[in-house]
């Protein structure tokens, strides 16, 4: 049977119209400097109810907004609407998740829906279905990864995203499932090593980790310093990224030089939002010497800004680990200097690792990590063998001591 056609009741073949393109006007508009600098606008008549309608979006640089013209241009070729190829995953999701979900039995997709609910959607609910690349969906996986999401609530997360994806293919939305990603399972075989050698994955000294932000800074684009200061800061500090971008001018005291750690960078609901910290309480953590210079130049800085917001990305935005491993290359450069399975994650476990050799106290430690747990603060504390040797050698002595002197009793 030729293609575009189908079969009919009494066994005659008829043509099958491929959908209708949808007839567009575009232009880029270049706007004042209070306002984004380009606004890119699409106009059109809906081909159902024959209303003009119209959307547009602000960018900063205009081949961004040409590039966002030419992927509506391109759906509406294959006659899709603009309103429908800029319709959020997760109000695309919500509508056909039944749909995406049929064919399952009820125990699978009650974990699958609170998948969707508890991590696609605050990871990528704000992106159009057309907008999701493999790369944002690998890079979402290894943030919940990191965030310590077990790894059945990982799997079933991407089960019910490559479900709505693959409705989405079949709509038309996108031309191939781009949530089909594979590798995500080793992440947690460096989770694991995480758990039982923190320090395995620390760099060795001060020197190494500005080695690594000069690198990171001239990888990036424009050679943007911020980056530098922003993995300097979190291995000195033993912060998550997170909490590095969450730091706010008013958290810091210059006087004690002290760091109130309050709040967190994530992505939730429209994009990347503020919130507590992972242990649900503010904490305290020293700033040492090396940076204080740094932080007197980004704080003069940050006074400056509405939100007061002490490291941001070239634009003002604010950084995730993602936006940091993009924007500077990040597996590339670790490679090169040797350091191929350093995450952005253990700059952390390289500030606690240095902090517990400086001789810190257990318990000092655990409230600077914010730790829940003493076991998990004792990982970081050097297995000195000789230590733990001379230890034995002073219990047997004090042993043999006593036996000395109740033989010495006896006679």
């Amino acid at each position: 049977m030729a293609s575009g056609a189908t079969r009919g009741s009494g066994g005659m073949t008829k043509a099958v119209e491929p959908p209708r393109s949808v007839e567009l006007t575009t232009d880029v508009e270049t706007r004042g400097a209070r306002f984004t600098t380009y606004r890119a606008r699409v106009r059109w008549q809906d081909p159902a109810t024959g209303q003009r309608k119209s959307t547009s979006k602000g960018f900063r640089d205009e081949d961004d907004a040409q590039a966002w013209l030419a992927h509506i241009t391109s759906a509406a070729r294959r006659g899709l609407s603009p309103d429908h190829v800029e319709r959020s995953l997760a109000d695309y999701g919500e509508a056909v998740m039944d749909l995406a979900l049929r064919g399952l039995e009820a125990k699978t997709t009650v974990p699958y829906r609170a998948g969707w609910k508890l991590r696609v959607v605050p990871s990528l609910g704000h992106i159009p279905p057309p907008m999701i690349t493999t790369g944002v969906v690998d890079r979402a996986a290894r943030n919940w990864i990191a965030e310590g999401v077990g790894r059945s609530s990982v799997k079933n997360s991407l089960a019910v995203l490559v479900r709505v994806m693959e409705q989405a293919l079949r709509d038309g939305l996108v031309d191939r499932n781009p949530a089909r990603i594979t590798g995500w399972q080793r992440e947690y075989r460096l989770a694991e090593d995480e758990l039982d050698d923190p320090r395995s994955l620390a760099l060795p000294d001060w020197e190494t980790l500005q080695h690594l932000a000069t690198a990171l800074v001239a990888r990036s684009a424009r050679r943007y310093a911020g980056w530098g200061d922003i993995v300097e800061f979190a291995g000195a500090t033993a912060a998550r990224i997170g909490e590095v971008s969450g730091c706010r001018a008013t958290d810091i005291d210059t006087r004690s030089w002290l760091w109130t750690v309050r709040r967190q960078t994530t992505p939730g609901p429209g994009g990347l939002i503020d919130k507590g910290t992972k242990g649900k309480r503010a904490r305290v953590v020293p700033l040492i010497e090396e940076i204080r210079p740094m932080l007197v130049r980004r704080l003069a800085s940050a006074r400056e800004r509405p939100d007061g917001r002490v490291f941001v990305g070239p634009r003002g935005g604010r950084v995730t680990t993602a936006i940091l491993r993009d924007a500077t290359h990040w597996d590339e450069v670790v490679t090169q200097l040797g350091h191929e399975k350093l995450r952005r994650h253990d700059l952390r476990h390289t500030g606690l690792t240095w902090m517990a050799d400086a001789g810190i106290p257990l318990h000092q430690l655990r409230l600077i990590a914010g730790h829940g747990s003493l076991t998990t603060t004792q990982r970081y504390l050097h297995p000195n063998r000789d230590t733990v040797t001379a230890a034995g050698d002073l219990l047997s002595a004090h042993l043999n001591a006593e036996r000395a002197d109740a033989r010495l009793r006896a006679v």
